[in-house]
C-alpha cells in the first residue's frame, strides 16, 4: 500500500505496555537503506489526530532492545513525513520520588549501551550532533501540563539511564546509576533520540515507572532506602527488592488507563508548527 509523504506529522514508537488503539488504520511496509523496521507502520487517527504507530519490539514483543534496528525505525518515520516522535516507555525508578506508577517527563539521558548503530553518518560526512538539551521542550511542556491537569502523579524533568539489556542491573550497577543522578532506567531511548535529532525530528518520552530496579531495600520503619547491610537511617533490618517481568507487566496494567488518558488529551494539543529548536538540530553539525 502506498502513502503520501507529509500526510502524518506525529509518530509514536510504542514499547512495553504502550500499545494504542487507532481508528481507520492502514498498515504500510516501509523500505529503508538500513533494512527493515521492527514492524509495519500503522497510520490512523487517534482522538482526531492522524498519527503513525510503530511497535518498537515487533509483533508479539519478539525483538530485544539490544538487537533493534533503531536506524530503520527512525528512518521509516521520517520517510512517511513524521516531524515529531513520541516514545512512551516502561522504566525502573532510581530514586524514592520515582516510585511505581509515577510518570516522568524525561529531559536528559546517560548512555550505557554498547554496539548499537547510533548514527546515520557512517562515513563521508560526520555529524557532531549537540545533545546538551536533547528532548523536545515543546512536546515535553504539552505532556507535563496535560498530566497535571488530569491530576496524574507526574514529574517534570528526569534523567534516563539507558542500559544495553536485555538483562536487568546488578545491585552495584543500580546503586551506581542512582548515585550518578539517574532518575529512571530503561533500555531504548538511546539511540532513538540521537537518530531523530540527526533527521531534525522532535523527540519526547514519557517514562512510566514500573519497579524500583535493584538499588532499593524496604525498611519496615523507614520505608524505601538504599541497598546495604542495614537501614542507613535507623540501623534496622532491611529487605532487598528486585525487579521482575511479572512486576513490570502488573504495574503497567494498573497504569494503562492513566497513560491512555494522557495520550488522548495531550496529542491533539501538539501544534503542527514547530517553534522548538528541533528542526534545526543538525544545523552546523555536519562536517
Amino acid at each position: 500500500m502506498t502513502y503520501e509523504k507529509k500526510d502524518v506529522e506525529i509518530g509514536i514508537i510504542g514499547g512495553t505496555g504502550a500499545d494504542i488503539a487507532l481508528e481507520n488504520v492502514e498498515s504500510y511496509k516501509i523500505y529503508t537503506p538500513y533494512g527493515a523496521p521492527s514492524d509495519e507502520v500503522k497510520i490512523g487517527t487517534f482522538n482526531g489526530k492522524k498519527v503513525a504507530f510503530l511497535e518498537r519490539h515487533g509483533p508479539g514483543h519478539s525483538q530485544p532492545p539490544h538487537a533493534l534496528n533503531y536506524r530503520a525505525n527512525i528512518w521509516a518515520m521520517k520517510e512517511i513525513g513524521v516531524k515529531r516522535i513520541f516514545s512512551p516507555c516502561a522504566v525502573g525508578g532510581l530514586t524514592p520520588k520515582t516510585g511505581k506508577g509515577v510518570f516522568v517527563i524525561v529531559d536528559q539521558y546517560i548512555d550505557r549501551t554498547k554496539g548499537r548503530k547510533e548514527t546515520f553518518y557512517d562515513g563521508g560526512q560526520v555529524c557532531h550532533l549537540a545533545q546538551a538539551d536533547p528532548f523536545c521542550p515543546e512536546m515535553n511542556k504539552v505532556f507535563y501540563e496535560t498530566g497535571k491537569e488530569l491530576g496524574l502523579n507526574i514529574i517534570k524533568g528526569g534523567t534516563y539511564v539507558c542500559i544495553n539489556g536485555p538483562r536487568f542491573s546488578t545491585r552495584a550497577e543500580s546503586r551506581m546509576y542512582a548515585n550518578w543522578g539517574g532518575d529512571v532506567i530503561g533500555m531504548t531511548v538511546y539511540p532513538e533520540i540521537v537518530l531523530a535529532g540527526e533527521l531534525n525530528m522532535c523527540y519526547s518520552s514519557i517514562a512510566t515507572v514500573t519497579d524500583l530496579d535493584a538499588w532499593a531495600c524496604e525498611c519496615k520503619k523507614c520505608g524505601i532506602v538504599m541497598y546495604g547491610e542495614k537501614c542507613p537511617s535507623c540501623g534496622g533490618k532491611i529487605i532487598p527488592l528486585s525487579v521482575s517481568v511479572e512486576e513490570i507487566l502488573e504495574t503497567m496494567a494498573k497504569n494503562t488507563d492513566n497513560l491512555r488518558k494522557l495520550l488522548e488529551t495531550a496529542i491533539p494539543k501538539i501544534p503542527s508548527d514547530q517553534e522548538c529548536p528541533c528542526p534545526h538540530a543538525r544545523d552546523g553539525a555536519v562536517m
